[in-house]
């Protein structure tokens, strides 16, 4: 599967973006999608994610309650939907797609990913 993620831009602390990753090859479907960022000289971190049944969610603590996952089948996309937004959520932005793992479960280490994006840059200004 072939991941093209986009939505990515400078936004005033407080503001909101949606992220979104088309994808191509293969159907979502088949697939547990996560989003990852990745912050100048820090690691690539697990943001959020939706399971291969599209039933389950999983956020990371920093943007529980602030960012929202989800999907569309039809459009073989998957968004990330950022609102109230800090400084701190400045990073690089990847999507992922995995295959491990049971129907209702999110993996959230980076090894659980084979398949990635190229990442969108989200700049957030103080």
């Amino acid at each position: 599967v072939q991941l093209q993620a986009s939505g990515g831009g400078l936004v005033q602390a407080g503001g909101s973006l949606r992220l979104s990753c088309a994808a191509s090859g293969r159907t979502l479907s088949n697939y547990a999608m996560g989003w990852f960022r990745q912050a100048p000289g820090k690691e690539r971190e697990f943001v959020a994610g939706i399971s291969w049944d599209g039933g389950s969610t999983y956020y990371a603590d920093s943007v529980k309650g602030r960012f929202t996952c989800s999907r569309d089948i039809a459009k073989n996309t998957v968004y990330l939907q950022m609102n109230s937004l800090k400084p701190e959520d400045t990073a690089v932005y990847y999507c992922a797609a995995s295959a491990s793992g049971t129907y209702s479960y999110v993996p959230r280490r980076t090894d659980s990913y084979a398949y990635w994006g190229q990442g969108t840059l989200v700049t957030v200004s103080s």
